[in-house]
């Protein structure tokens, strides 16, 4: 009865801050996490919340691949490979050079992989409101972004297996790349054509939400073969998102798991992600976050921008582009939990890592309103 409490508490502090930072024009989820902080002053989580947790952060990532736009990534496809390629390559070097002074060298790798993926919520309501939104830069940066996502998966995703693997050398590198171009290929290419079938059948279960639920049953099985292969789940639970979305039955599948999620599981996430943060750390810590929220900045504008001017984009255009690729927040916090729970990075993480959300999700309007007015 005390976790029934507990999660009543969490899920109400979690939509009641997330509206009021809503209201503030901030996002959602730095409320639910600031929320989290809150409780974990007087509360502690435990296996069963973490589970929830655990759910949660699976559903965020099958959601992030159901939205991902595959045909518009196909439409201005050579820019964005320009802008997330060289945007992940520069925020992982970056990362990692920021952390490796004040980490071990494995954890200086997880943190230049968690620096690598951009969450451009907030950049599209700025292009929204400024009308840019489907502008070809417009268009660029929500392209770029699927393949940062994609990009910084596969990232944490070789590295936490590498460090599973207990050494790093070229033969377990291989080894792993190999894994992860096979689960890729499979899902890409064989995955649409099954799931298509999978579902139509299915949907003749005269059973309420048959289809909603072996979308979630189909994103569990996966998430635990990734992991059972030394994968990352979160990557199994992307690439599910990333099949369904190319069957008929995308939407009806996203309309109904986003309710599911959105209304208990996903907001429990990020609550339990403020519940886990460690005050005693940030003074201790305040140095490396300032400079590591700092690469993260220059890493995106530096990367994405350079990356736009060789896709033959001007340099204002190149900036205003780097700038749309600044944010992190949602993909980021799951990495985090993930390498978390696999016992390669301590808790202490979570600190700097939310600073640098925090940093880069708020002053990415101010800083991109600046670029269109030049």
């Amino acid at each position: 009865m005390e976790t029934l409490i507990m999660l009543a508490l969490m899920l109400a502090t979690a939509k009641l801050l997330g509206w009021v930072f809503e209201k503030l024009g901030q996002p959602v989820v730095l409320g639910q996490i600031l929320g989290g902080l809150i409780i974990g002053v007087f509360a502690e989580s435990n296996e069963i919340i973490r589970e929830f947790s655990n759910l949660g952060v699976l559903l965020l990532l099958f959601l992030a691949g159901i939205e991902s736009d595959l045909q518009e990534f196909r439409r201005v496809g050579k820019p964005s490979i320009f802008v997330a390629g060289v945007g992940v390559l520069f925020a992982f070097i970056l990362g990692f050079l920021a952390a490796y002074p004040f980490v071990e060298f494995h954890e200086a790798l997880l943190y230049g992989a968690i620096m690598t993926p951009t969450s451009v919520s907030i950049t599209v309501r700025v292009l929204m409101e400024l009308r840019r939104l489907r502008t070809k830069e417009g268009t660029t940066i929500l392209a770029a972004a699927v393949v940062d996502d994609v990009l910084g998966i596969l990232v944490l995703t070789v590295i936490i297996s590498l460090l599973r693997e207990g050494s790093i050398d070229y033969r377990t590198i291989m080894e792993i790349i190999i894994e992860v171009s096979g689960f890729l290929a499979i899902f890409l290419y064989l995955g649409p054509i099954f799931a298509e079938k999978a579902f139509k059948r299915i949907s003749r279960i005269d059973l309420p939400e048959s289809t909603t639920a072996f979308a979630i049953v189909f994103l569990i099985l996966f998430a635990y073969m990734a992991e059972h292969l030394n994968l990352a789940s979160i990557l199994g639970a992307y690439m599910v998102g990333l099949t369904i979305g190319q069957t008929s039955y995308r939407k009806q599948v996203e309309d109904h798991v986003s309710i599911l999620g959105y209304s208990l599981f996903i907001p429990l996430f990020f609550v339990e992600v403020g519940m886990r943060i460690e005050l005693s750390y940030i003074l201790h810590a305040s140095f490396f976050a300032v400079l590591y929220t700092a690469m993260a900045i220059a890493s995106k504008v530096a990367g994405c921008g350079m990356g736009a001017y060789l896709a033959g984009f001007d340099l204002k255009a190149s900036l205003r582009i780097g700038i749309g690729m600044i944010p992190r927040l949602g993909v980021e916090l799951a990495m985090l939990t993930i390498a978390l729970s696999s016992g390669v990075i301590g808790p202490e993480a979570l600190t700097i890592a939310i600073f640098m959300v925090f940093v880069t999700t708020i002053s990415t309007p101010p800083l991109l309103k600046w670029a269109y007015k030049r």
